[in-house]
């Protein structure tokens, strides 16, 4: 958490102005905070709402506007959509029959935020919603036992691991079609796609390893040895220069060079890493760790650990909000989505931007 505490007495200024704050001046900062006196304030890197949703939630995705948040229930076989301005879900989309061989896994948003795709792990299929009218609209037959799912930033082609298969189906988003099928290693876990849309990492539980896949020609070009058993949690960098890989077993997070591709720093956090989520800012990277309840807060530039948030009940996974003021936590064994604020830094300035009204 940051140290900057001369500013911390100040109530919080809204995300929704963050864009125009670089502008002010540390004085102007000042007058705003003291014209807001007696709002409500909430300290950075806390939890300041608990959202009840469907039964063990797992995949959590926010909209590129900020406003709705994306849940699957993976035993409801159900999506929750979560208000982010009131942080209670206002919405149930049935995805399938409730029982847990349905498996809603994974949600992704498309870039124009205009569907939601849903992996179904024991379906093989991925469902896609409409966002305008939160209803199901087409299914998408792929792979055995998908699992995670990428878009690629010009929301052309979603990438989607399957388990069984040690494959990854690539689905053209125009046609909702697979359209080519990657072999990689065994039992492939979870993807994320570099920013320039050029490459596909993809964590491979049972052998330690991260394969790159070029998007171009669709296949393999690259094999990263990092620690026992990553997992679900892979993110890269808004620079696109490191790639963060939870290791499961190992209670760490493995940095990986993109263009070296070699791994090249280990974190150590809680136990039983599961997700990793970094700032849009790329100043931090959030982490869940299953089974200690919590989040581990890393700072990029150090790549250590700096703070550690209890949350829910087994937390699976975790999206930012895109403006960088709140991460969205999924919290399996309870049924809920703890919501934490972030600060947000200017140079040496940290003002926490966490929600006032709306909170939850």
């Amino acid at each position: 958490m940051s140290h900057h505490s001369g500013f911390r007495n100040y109530p919080e200024v809204r995300g929704r102005v963050r864009h125009l704050l670089p502008r002010l001046t540390v004085t102007s900062l000042m007058v705003l905070g003291m014209a807001g006196a007696g709002a409500a304030t909430a300290a950075a890197d806390t939890v300041i709402g608990t959202i009840p949703v469907g039964d063990s939630p797992l995949g959590v995705a926010i909209t590129p506007n900020g406003d709705f948040a994306y849940v699957t229930n993976n035993v409801d076989g159900s999506v929750s959509v979560i208000d982010t301005a009131t942080n209670a879900e206002v919405e149930t989309i049935t995805i399938s029959a409730p029982h847990i061989l349905n498996a809603p896994q994974q949600v992704a948003i498309s870039p124009n935020g205009a569907f939601a795709y849903v992996v179904n792990n024991l379906r093989s299929s991925v469902s896609v919603i409409d966002t305008a009218t939160n209803t199901k609209v087409d299914t998408i037959a792929i792979g055995d036992a998908p699992q995670g799912m990428a878009i690629t930033p010009d929301g052309a082609f979603a990438y989607v691991t399957n388990i069984v298969d040690h494959s990854v189906s690539v689905i053209n988003t125009a046609t909702n079609a697979e359209v080519d099928t990657i072999e990689v290693d065994n039992v492939p876990q979870y993807v994320a796609i570099t920013p320039d849309g050029a490459f596909a990492y993809v964590t491979h539980y049972h052998s330690g390893s991260v394969t790159v896949i070029n998007i171009e020609t669709n296949t393999k070009v690259d094999t990263i040895e990092v620690g026992n058993a990553p997992h679900q949690g892979v993110a890269i960098t808004p620079n696109g220069d490191f790639a963060y890989v939870t290791n499961f077993k190992d209670g760490s997070v493995s940095v990986i060079n993109t263009a070296t591709k070699t791994e090249v720093a280990t974190i150590p956090v809680g136990n039983a890493p599961q997700q990793v989520a970094i700032t849009p800012d790329g100043t931090r990277a959030y982490v869940t760790n299953r089974d200690d309840d919590t989040v581990s807060v890393i700072d990029i530039a150090t790549n250590t650990e700096v703070d550690t948030i209890a949350v829910g009940d087994a937390p699976q996974q975790v999206a930012i909000a895109p403006d960088g003021t709140r991460a969205y936590v999924t919290n399996r064994d309870d049924d809920t989505v703890s919501v934490i604020t972030i600060d947000q830094c200017f140079g040496s300035l940290c003002i926490d931007f966490g929600s006032l009204a709306g909170s939850g």
